[in-house]
């Protein structure tokens, strides 16, 4: 197992886990408002981690380079975010589930036609185990009590945030080969924040925001999910990107449906049944042909 392989596992837990704490938290909050915070933690970790590991002086950015970083922050953090946090509200974690198994499909055909990247044979035998046990594991039940529109409604903000993750990811890989790790990655997020702070001023939700934060929220489970969505996650993710290739990194990712399953069992008390069991060894079996490849 590379490097890679392990951050990009590593990021799929984590994830799953902060998902989980943001469905117990049970919070009040506006996907907008939610993804700000989480964002804001983020940003105050990452400088801190950024000046220590990396010292004082940040990568010599290109302007392109620039350019790309902050726009890649700004689409696959201040909008994919919020839109995959709207569709988590609308649809839940399992349904949610269903639609992040896009993204994996989305980095693979991006990467193949912008950065050249190719899959062996068995790969995409692989791929295809971990996308069957992932719809296993988050196939929709009878007795839905959503309606259709909200379903379709909650599938649209989902497909959009995960495809702009995907065009967020592959923009980005390039100069985080290039650059220091962990200022392109402060960078990112500042983009994604800056890009959220204009939208906020242009749109005058300060007022909104305060109030919603003054308002009683579960604070200990919000802000330790924060930490783990935005500042352990990301470092996973992006460090899965830099050290394997981005189609190997992004079905690895694709395990966190699975993972929010099986956390959702053990914490939440959420029914794990046969189907979801045989969506798990599909999910792990695909790992495990991804890993000796």
């Amino acid at each position: 197992m590379g490097l890679g392989e392990i951050f990009a596992l590593s990021c799929a837990v984590t994830w799953a886990l902060a998902i989980v704490m943001f469905r117990a938290a049970g919070s009040r909050l506006g996907a907008f408002e939610l993804n700000f915070i989480k964002n804001g933690i983020g940003f105050c970790l990452m400088i801190p981690t950024a000046l220590i590991v990396a010292g004082l002086r940040p990568p010599a950015y290109t302007p392109a380079e620039w350019l790309i970083v902050l726009v890649s922050g700004s689409l696959g953090i201040a909008v994919a975010d919020t839109w995959y946090l709207r569709a988590l509200q609308i649809l839940g974690a399992s349904r949610t589930g269903v639609v992040a198994g896009l993204y994996s499909p989305f980095v693979v055909v991006l990467s193949v036609l912008f950065l050249g990247e190719r899959l062996l044979f068995w790969q995409y035998g692989g791929f295809l185990l971990v996308l069957g046990g992932i719809a296993l594991v988050t196939w929709r039940q009878r007795g839905d009590s959503l309606t259709l529109h909200e379903i379709y409604r909650g599938a649209a903000w989902g497909v959009g945030a995960v495809l702009l993750m995907a065009i967020g990811i592959i923009m980005v890989k390039g100069v985080l080969e290039r650059h220091e790790f962990f200022w392109t990655t402060t960078y990112r997020l500042a983009g994604g924040l800056g890009g959220m702070v204009i939208y906020i001023t242009a749109h005058s939700r300060w007022r909104r925001l305060g109030q919603q934060l003054a308002a009683p929220q579960p604070w200990p489970l919000l802000v330790t999910a924060g930490v783990l969505s935005t500042y352990v996650s990301m470092l996973l993710w992006l460090a899965g990107y830099r050290y394997t290739q981005a189609s190997i990194a992004a079905i690895l990712n694709e395990t966190a449906a699975s993972f929010i399953a099986l956390i959702a069992w053990l914490w939440l008390g959420e029914p794990l049944g046969a189907r979801k069991l045989i969506g798990l060894g599909l999910t792990l079996g695909g790992v495990l042909v991804l890993l000796v490849a």
